[in-house]
């Protein structure tokens, strides 16, 4: 619990330190995305206190596609991002690997609040070995959440859902099982419980924007205290059209999958194209 509080705080807090200005929803489509991709390198070459020749790079994509047609709202978002990095004399290792899909379907009830349904979608996109034993590759496993439930939306820059009524599915193949709460010898886990998912993105200053991403769920069918909790926030400070220093954090807590806080943490310089 104290593990919820904490990021709900910090979510809290980033909603008060910069309200949301009131914007009418405009009807139709609106699309809008970012790709980015941070490049990092060390070289070195007589250089006496040391050092090793590094090479790493990170594609990003953050991508939103949502529809308005009188009292229907329809947000999408896709989010991925693949990294490498490739040290002199070693074999290139994964840094990054995250492919999402995010989708809500929003009936107006009234002012700001809407009756919902959302779907949920995490994976991989290549496989991860530790010491020559696969333990993960795309699809394997795979996560889907989806549910009926209550949408607040001010704007598409700030929304909160939830969904006391959700379906979790975790599929993973039979032979990478016992993991990721999947028993041994089957592929699939089934859990029913409530889940919120709440977004934020507001300017810093200029040229600086922040998004917040916070999704939790609770299992009612087992263990219902310890909430999973997924948050990330990435930072995007815009030096020009073309170019930027991104900084993306993100920690994740599943008991299913690893006991304690698993963080991912991204920073550099790179292209950065929004269209």
């Amino acid at each position: 619990m104290k593990k919820v509080l904490t990021i709900v705080i910090l979510f809290g807090a980033a909603v008060v330190f910069a309200q949301e200005k009131k914007e009418a929803p405009k009807q139709g489509w609106k699309r809008g995305g970012n790709i980015s991709f941070l490049f990092n390198q060390s070289a070195f070459k007589n250089w006496l206190p040391g050092g090793t020749n590094t090479i790493s790079g990170t594609f990003g994509l953050n991508y939103d596609f949502n529809y308005v047609k009188g009292d229907w709202n329809w947000d999408n978002k896709i989010i991925a991002s693949y990294g490498v990095t490739k040290l002199k004399g070693e074999e290139s290792q994964k840094t990054d690997d995250r492919l999402e899909l995010n989708s809500i379907l929003g009936k107006k009830a009234s002012k700001y609040w809407y009756y919902s349904a959302f779907f949920n979608f995490k994976t991989q996109m290549s496989s991860t070995d530790v010491n020559g034993v696969q333990q993960s590759h795309f699809f394997s496993p795979a996560y889907f959440q989806f549910g009926p439930g209550m949408l607040w939306k001010k704007s598409d820059n700030l929304k909160v859902n939830i969904a006391p009524l959700t379906s979790k599915l975790i599929v993973l193949s039979a032979d990478l099982a016992p993991a990721f709460g999947v028993d041994a010898g089957k592929s699939t886990r089934y859990e029913l419980g409530a889940a919120i998912g709440a977004y934020y993105k507001f300017d810093l200053m200029k040229n600086v924007s922040v998004e917040n991403i916070l999704n939790l769920y609770s299992n009612y069918l087992e263990e219902a205290k310890n909430v999973d909790i997924d948050y990330t926030v990435n930072v995007v400070m815009q030096i020009n059209k073309y170019l930027s220093a991104n900084l993306a954090l993100q920690a994740i807590y599943d008991d299913n999958a690893f006991e304690g806080f698993q963080t991912r943490e991204v920073f550099g310089l790179g292209a950065n194209y929004a269209f």
